[in-house]
């Protein structure tokens, strides 16, 4: 069993989450990542004690570490309340359900601004009231003073439609304004590279990560989403393709998993679950520094 760079990728719950980790074990994942309810909406299925002990039993004797993706239409910047409000408790519910299965972190979107837009105003600009207001539905979360085992993780994201959270500037200005220490970054490479960060090459990645240090500090960088691009560098768009397939190409996967700053840290796939996700876990086993 490798002590770092574990790599794994997105795996069903369908049927119950304790499913899970047998399914990632059948995949030959180290770790793994899963909605632990529908990614479109709709409430949660209760996790019953039985299912928990299940899960944390069937994960602990696989030696996988776990995370929770939240679903698609979290949005911290809507300005329906609803969804506002939703967002918040919904985090929250993950957070809970994350501690209860013994879950290591729980990863979230940010949502997008384009409520807070004026009429032609560039879908590129986040205004400042949409990240004011990203800032206090996040610490809502966390009303009561409340405190998780299971920790939340900032996904970075490709910018598209005003999307928050597109550069490490506005994710540092984010983490910031939250002012919690377990609240922490999780960077995907499509995001990234669609972001305008060129992780192509290892200078590249050696760019990228600089600014990922000035700007956040790398004990902030807890995950990473392993996704090649089919859209470009900068088009601010988030379309993932298989490793070595898009515009990042398979030199910008080896270059990651050689540098320095990507050591300590786990990978988890999320393109398509066709046949070729077994060459994306294959390639990654391969060219990680640690084996």
């Amino acid at each position: 069993m490798v002590k770092y760079q574990r790599v794994g990728l997105h795996v069903s719950a369908a049927g119950g989450v304790d499913k899970a980790p047998d399914n990632a074990k059948e995949m030959q994942a180290e770790c793994f990542q899963f909605f632990s309810r529908s990614p479109r909406g709709g409430g949660a299925p209760d996790i019953s004690a039985e299912q928990a002990a299940l899960f944390k039993s069937r994960a602990k004797k696989y030696g996988l570490e776990s995370y929770i993706h939240t679903p698609y239409y979290i949005n911290f910047a809507s300005k329906n309340k609803r969804i506002y409000h939703g967002s918040t408790s919904v985090v929250r519910e993950e957070l809970e359900r994350g501690s209860q299965l013994g879950v290591k972190y729980v990863m979230t979107h940010l949502g997008s601004a384009k409520d807070h837009l004026k009429p032609g105003e560039a879908t590129e600009t986040v205004p400042n009231s949409a990240l004011k207001q990203a800032i206090e539905g996040l610490k809502k979360i966390y009303d009561g003073k409340a405190t998780f085992p299971t920790e939340l993780l900032l996904e970075i994201s490709a910018g598209a439609g005003a999307v928050l959270g597109d550069s490490f500037e506005q994710l540092a200005h984010l983490l910031k304004g939250v002012g919690r220490k377990d609240v922490k970054v999780c960077l995907d490479t499509c995001h990234l590279f669609a972001s305008g960060y060129d992780v192509s090459s290892a200078s590249g990645w050696e760019q990228t990560m600089k600014q990922f240090r000035q700007h956040l500090g790398i004990s902030k960088l807890k995950l990473v989403h392993v996704n090649d691009s089919l859209a470009g560098l900068g088009e601010h768009k988030d379309r993932h393709e298989h490793i070595g397939q898009g515009k990042i190409g398979a030199g910008g996967f080896k270059a990651m998993l050689a540098h320095t700053d990507l050591q300590q840290v786990n990978f988890i796939l999320e393109t398509k679950p066709d046949k070729d996700i077994n060459h994306d876990l294959a390639f990654l086993k391969k060219w990680r520094t640690v084996k």
